[in-house]
Parts: structure tokens; sequence; C-alpha cells
């Protein structure tokens, strides 16, 4: 009877063997393409077709558990001609709960194709029971359970997981995180695995994905010797060192509104709360001395952003965007480092202006910095702090160019010392142009020919060079009503009031009735007998000019190029825009899955006199010192982490850090 039994199973094991193989391959080939950069690939393949051989081996198992297991078992694993880890591999199989219903059983056989596909993955890590399914028998080699896969058609690919990377509680985590969960490392060479199937030749496992805080790491680039214990830099004299962070940090109201932009993300990662944690935790982790921030949203500033900015010891101040939008921006300091001075908020939206219809904002503060007592009678100059986001219509430069204008002259007014020098200055923020535009390079080199320019031109996001009409700048750019000049400042600067009313004594008066112009008589005057036939006699003694040259202030002349504008701020930008270790340009942003550069940190430096024209950096140090700053990425690394935002990046743009120097000035 057991030798009856043993023919009448060999023929069926063979044909499971066969089957196995196919599942096997086809399975590899689905993770494979599991494994690809599109995101939207279905997971219908976790679950294989059921087919006559499956309908076979099921008849089996039932024939099998009437005639008795243990005895077939026996017989079958002491065969000479049927090799033995396969005869425990395909009766596993058949010996799993023997209880379950027809439906039950296919997935079950589904599930056992997927476990020999982990098994080419030569871990040998037992499982733990997953979903209260009886364990598997002990046998010899590695064993693998089938995971319940996501209901997520996005990570369907992901539905087939080693059971000893994550324990049975962690299902209930964000998918997002368990989509994109780390690979488990690499087993020692002297623990692998030997191949049970001989004449088979054993597939090499797919490259291990790259973790995620592998793909997005970004380096500190230090330009400074190391500081002392007090925070300050010890080389030609004593600085004040601080860092600023700029971050636009995507508002939710605007990314309900553009849901189109971000199809390629889980819903889940999408939740404010989820995307709050992660923004927190970079703000904890660079933890910066300034903090500037964009796209801030109004009620999360004041119930979420705003208390916990303030337990992290930070003052904010906060301007919302005009109008019915529901975001603005935010500057936020440490009081143990600085002392406000003064808060201006700026609105570039001006009634009966159609250049100026736009609802955006600026923020601009004025900071002293805080020396250590430990250093004496010191002081260090004032640092005014600019933060804004500027119109995103890639058509209209002319806006931008004039909301900048305005932004530039309330930095001029805040900034200005007494002595018409200005104080270091930092501007930053999300000015949705591309590096060396138009609109960059008016920044950076303080001049800007604009007259005739096409208004898409300015900011060069897009080429719209193809259209028949193109709106194009004239000059003047803004009207004088505006009250602000071509060189970005303000008419009430241009025009100093004088600081008191001259005063004139009586003998000075007295000298204008024997000035040279009352002595000629005019031109057409009527001849009258005693009043104008008499003409006045110079006292001797007297000059013939007693007006001193200087007596009279002449009235400012305001300079003004027709086409042009101006400003004297001498900034220049903390990032380079291309990064060389990669020969990729730097990306701050990826909208619709291109990379680009739109967020900027500019701060102020005296330019060289002998400057090379292809190398615009460089510049002398002033009062203000670039000591370091955080490496952007390229977007070929962007790419490879799914794009922005992400499970780790909760933005659609990076932030900025930079570090700085001020010279500490002794009395």
């Amino acid at each position: 009877m057991i030798a009856s039994c043993l023919c009448y199973l060999l023929l069926p094991a063979a044909r499971l063997f066969r089957a196995l193989s196919d599942a096997f391959f086809t399975c590899r080939k689905n993770a494979l393409l599991a494994k690809s950069s599109s995101t939207q690939v279905e997971g219908s393949f976790a679950m294989a077709p059921r087919g006559p051989d499956q309908e076979e081996c099921e008849g089996l198992l039932q024939q099998w558990r009437e005639e008795g297991s243990s005895q077939a078992l026996s017989t079958l694993s002491e065969g000479p001609l049927v090799d033995k880890g396969l005869a425990q591999s395909s009766l596993a199989l058949l010996m799993d709960n023997p209880g379950e219903q027809d439906a039950v059983s296919e997935d079950k056989w589904s599930s056992r194709q997927l476990s020999d596909l982990r098994a080419a993955e030569n871990l040998e890590e037992p499982f733990p029971e997953v979903l209260g399914e009886e364990p598997l028998p002990e046998v010899e080699g590695p064993v693998w359970t089938a995971v319940p896969m996501q209901t997520g058609p996005q990570y369907a690919d992901c539905a087939a997981l080693p059971m000893g990377a994550l324990a049975a509680e962690q299902w209930e985590e964000d998918p997002a995180v368990v989509a994109w969960s780390i690979a488990p490392e690499p087993m020692p060479q002297e623990e692998a695995l030997i191949w049970p199937f001989e004449g088979l030749g054993q597939l090499q496992p797919p490259p291990m994905e790259i973790p995620y805080h592998e793909i997005l790491w970004r380096e500190w680039e230090d330009f400074s010797t190391q500081p002392d214990a007090q925070g300050l830099e010890a080389g030609d004299g004593p600085q004040f060192q601080f860092t600023l962070m700029s971050y636009n940090i995507l508002a939710q109201d605007l990314m309900q509104q553009s849901s189109e932009l971000y199809l390629h993300c889980h819903p889940d990662i999408l939740n404010w709360n989820y995307r709050f944690a992660n923004l927190m935790q970079e703000f904890q982790h660079w933890d910066p001395d300034i903090l500037c921030l964009q796209e801030v949203q109004e009620d999360h500033y004041w119930e979420q952003l705003e208390p916990s900015l303030r337990m992290m010891g930070f003052t904010c101040f906060y301007k919302r965007r005009t109008g019915c939008k529901t975001d603005g921006c935010a500057v936020c300091y440490k009081p143990t480092r600085f002392r406000l001075l003064c808060a201006s908020p700026v609105e570039y939206f001006r009634p009966g202006l159609e250049l100026l219809n736009r609802d955006n904002v600026g923020l601009v503060l004025l900071l002293q910095p805080l020396v250590p007592e430990g250093l004496g009678q010191v002081s260090v100059a004032p640092l005014c702090v600019a933060n804004t986001h500027v119109l995103y219509n890639p058509r209209r430069g002319d806006v931008k160019l004039a909301q900048m204008a305005i932004l530039l002259a309330e930095v001029d007014k805040v900034a200005r010392l007494s002595d018409g020098s200005h104080c270091p200055i930092i501007l930053c923020g999300d000015l949705n142009s591309v590096p060396d535009s138009p609109l960059y390079n008016f920044i950076r080199d303080g001049e800007l020919q604009y007259h005739g320019m096409p208004a898409w031109k300015v900011s060069g996001q897009e080429d719209f060079s193809h259209q028949l009409y193109q709106r194009k700048l004239q000059a003047p750019l803004w009207p004088s009503s505006l009250g602000i000049t071509d060189c970005c400042q303000y008419i009430t600067f241009c025009h100093p009031k004088r600081s008191e009313r001259l005063q004139y004594s009586r003998d000075f008066l007295l000298r204008f009735r024997f000035c040279d112009v009352a002595c000629q008589r005019p031109v057409g005057l009527v001849l009258m007998e005693g009043v104008t036939d008499t003409k006045p006699e110079r006292p001797a003694g007297w000059a013939e000019s007693v007006l001193e040259e200087d007596t009279l202030e002449p009235e400012p002349v305001l300079p003004r190029t027709v086409g042009t504008i101006q400003h004297c701020l001498h900034l220049t930008s903390v990032y380079t825009h291309f990064l060389p270790q990669h020969g990729r340009p730097e990306v701050t942003t990826m909208p619709l899955g291109l990379g680009t550069t739109v967020d900027y940190i500019f701060f102020s430096a005296e330019s060289c006199e002998n400057r090379n024209r292809t190398d615009r950096r460089l510049c002398q140090d002033g009062t203000l010192k670039l000591l370091g700053r955080l490496s952007l990425l390229s977007e070929e690394i962007l790419w490879a982490a799914n794009g922005l935002p992400n499970p780790f990046c909760s933005s659609d743009h990076l932030c900025l850090l930079a570090s700085f120097g001020m010279q500490v000035i002794a009395p």
C-alpha cells in the first residue's frame, strides 16, 4: 500500500515541481517590474491563476489526507530517487491548514508561490505567525510566508515583504512608510544557503534599493575654521556666527487646489498632520537661529506652527497675503541670539494699478545681534532680514520686477544707517525665477535694462517665444505715483528734510536791497516820477555781490535713466546653482517632475574691483561673511526618491540653510 502510494505521488510531485518553477520565474519577472520607477503598476501578479495543475494538486491533497499523512511523508523522505530538500519543500505546501475551505485554499496556493519566490532571496530567518495563521512545519532551509497586500493601488507592487524585517504589529503603520521600508542588509558569505535544486542555476537577487536617508543625503559645506566654545571664530578677529534657513513649506490649501501636481504621492504623505511632524523634525534637526518660511497657511500658523516654534525658543512674525488668500510669509528668530529693532510688513498690492494688482507680500526685520557678555564692551552691526514670495505667473515678469522694486525700497529704508550706508542684509525667499534670468541678474548685479524685454523672459521659467502676442516691458515700468525711484528707493529718502529752518538776521536781509538784481531796472517798467525814476545807490564799501554761494542749497537731482532700474545693496547668492561633483544643476523644487531652482538666499557683500565677469560670485568679505551652507540635490537624485514631496521631505521645495559670520567691533 505504501509503495503504491509513493508511485502515485511521484508523478504529481514532478508536475508540481514544474508548476512551481514556472510560477517562480513569472513572479520573479513581476518582482523586477515592481521595482521599476513607475508607481502606477498594479499588483495583480501577487495572486496566481487557478489552473488544471492546481486542481490536480488539491485532489492529491485530499487523497493524501484520507490515507494518512505521516506514513507517506516518512516513506517519501527516505526515497533515494527524490531530493530531500525538494520533497520537504513540496510537501510542506500540501500539509498546511487541512481544514480550510476551497476558496481559502486558492489564496494559500498563490501564497506558497510567493514563498518560493522569496526563498530565492537567500534569507534564513524564521517568520512569526501572521494574522492568526498556523505556523509552517519546521523544515530545513529558509521559510517564507505571504503578506497581505496593501489596499492602495499605488503600492500593490510592495505586497510581499520578508516578515523577519517587520514585526506583525507593524502592519498598521502608515502605508507610505511601509511602502518605502529600507531593504534588509545582505547576509555574510559564510552564512549563504545552499541552492536545494540540483541541475538548476541559482538566480541572483535583484540589486538592493538604496535607502531614502542615503538617497536624500545633503552634505554640509564648511567654508570656515572651527569656531571656539563661545561660537565665535578666532581668525583676523572675533565673529558673531549664526545660521539662517529659508523654506517654502507648501501651504495645504494651495496643495489641494493644485492636486494634479501631486498624483505621484501617496495620499497619506500629503496629510497635513504627517507633513507637520516632518517639518518640525527638520526644524529641530538643523536648529537655525533665523527661520524664513513661505506658503505658511494662516490657521496652521496660529494653531500649530507658532506654538511649536515658540516652544523651540523662537519669536515669530507673520504676514498673510492680502485679499482672500490664506497663506503668507513668516520670519522667526531666537531672542537669545537677536533683539528686534523693527519689523516692516510689505504689501505689493496697490489699488488702481494694474501692474500691482496681486496679493503677494514680504516681511523685513531689523535685528540686533546679542554678543556674549564675556567679550566685554563690543558691538555688532544690525542685521536686516527680508523674506518674500514673489508672483508665480511665468508670463508676468513685469509684475515680478515691480514687486521686487518695492521690497528693495523697503530694505533700503530699514537697513540705511545714519551715514547713508547700509547694514548687512540677507534677502531670501521663493522668487519664482531661475538662475541667470534677468530678475536674478538684477538682484545680483544691481542693474537691469528692461525696456522692450518680453515679460515672460524676466523670470526664465518658461519659453513663450513661439507665441505671436508677447507682452513687452515699457518705460517707465511703474508710475511716479508709486513713490519709488528707478534706483529702488523711496522718494522721501531722495529729498532729505532740512533739520531746522534757516535763520536770517536783519542785516543779512537788508543786503538784498542792494543786490545786483535790485540795481537793474526791469524791462517794461512804467516810469513814474518819484517812484520808478530813481536808482538805488549802493553804500560805499559794500561788495557788488553779497550773497554767498553756499547760502542756497541746490535741489537734489533724481537720477533717471529711461528703461533701466538699479539698486545699491551689493547682493550675492549663497549657492552657485551647480553641483560640480555631479556635473548637474542644483534643484530646489520639482514641479511636474522637472527640477529647477527658484529659492534663494542673497546676502550683502562688496564686489571685487577686478572681478572676472565669468565668475560673478567673487566678492570681498565685508561685515557679513559666508561660513557654510547645506548642499542641494540634483534632479536625478530627487527622481530616485520619487520626486517632491516624498515620505521624508514633506514639501515640494527643499530647505536652504547657510551659516554667516559678522564682525565684532571693539569700542
